[in-house]
């Protein structure tokens, strides 16, 4: 169909990924975000392969150890590689913070898409139900899930995706009722398709800009998000390790045994600063007064 034609030219046309491709290049900030976020996810999966030692393994007499040959990032107070459970910590972080992104963008998505196109009461009371849900003091709903739930990375996920969406269901909202007064639409309607078809065929992918920024965006907050409740005792529970609890361990080392606090500390600031500076990127990107 004509209509359909048009619509998947939108970002699929040479131009778009050509004119993408030189914002990428000429964007220093964005291009050193996408390398240390290639490092990262490259050194997540390969990392805690790299020596003998795995990440539960403990070694008393080992305790304490300052970096050295042998143990690049020292040893905790069980005598465990430090390395080896960054980038073990480093994997469980970023996997829940992709994970809880994509749950929140299916979710947002599909609210926000339905809420818009069919408008009205329709939206008002979904609208006001989201609103609601927004209200409920975030750490309460950690701390009530956790009176039902085990800690855990499920547990973890499900605080995450309580309100996480919400934010993805206002974009999307806010693009549709704007899209859905375009001719194309109109013309959908007009010709009988379904509201199945025109909120996935025809809407949705007109705001593919807006979704995947914000996913970039909320990706990096999920992510402090785990590490800050693991922090706080209420995420994932030892001997797993998280980066979250990896810094609650070295707090109290501070004093004695800095290096247990600054490395997961430096990983947690640097994963953020790599997908904010991509986010930053992606509005670049998709912002129609920059490509032409």
């Amino acid at each position: 169909m004509q209509i359909d034609k048009e619509l998947d030219r939108n970002f699929t046309k040479p131009s778009f990924i050509k004119e993408a491709k030189k914002i990428i290049l000429k964007n220093k900030a964005m291009s050193i975000g996408l390398t240390i976020l290639f490092f990262l996810i490259i050194m997540a999966i390969i990392g805690p392969y790299l020596n003998s030692y795995s990440y539960f393994d403990t070694h008393l007499e080992l305790k304490n150890l300052a970096p050295c040959k042998k143990f690049w990032f020292g040893t905790d107070e069980l005598g465990r590689d430090v390395f080896t459970r960054i980038w073990y910590g480093a994997r469980i972080s970023l996997g829940i913070g992709i994970a809880a992104a994509i749950i929140d963008i299916i979710i947002g998505m599909i609210y926000g898409a339905i809420s818009a196109l069919f408008g009205k009461s329709v939206d008002e009371i979904m609208m006001r139900v989201a609103d609601i849900i927004a209200t409920i003091p975030y750490l309460l709903a950690v701390i009530l899930l956790i009176v039902f739930m085990s800690p855990g990375i499920l547990t973890i996920l499900i605080a995450l995706t309580i309100t996480g969406w919400i934010n993805m269901a206002r974009i999307v909202r806010a693009q549709i009722l704007s899209l859905k007064k375009m001719p194309f639409v109109e013309a959908a309607i007009v010709m009988g398709a379904s509201n199945f078809r025109i909120i996935f065929k025809h809407l949705l992918p007109n705001c593919m800009g807006s979704i995947i920024t914000t996913m970039t965006m909320s990706i990096p907050l999920a992510i402090f998000t785990e590490a800050f409740l693991s922090f706080l005792g209420l995420g994932i529970q030892a001997p797993i390790a998280s980066l979250g609890v990896m810094v609650n361990d070295g707090l109290y080392a501070l004093r004695y045994y800095p290096w247990r606090l600054f490395f997961p500390a430096f990983m947690i600031c640097l994963t953020m600063l790599a997908f904010n500076l991509v986010a930053d990127g992606m509005q670049d990107i998709f912002d129609p007064r920059e490509i032409k």
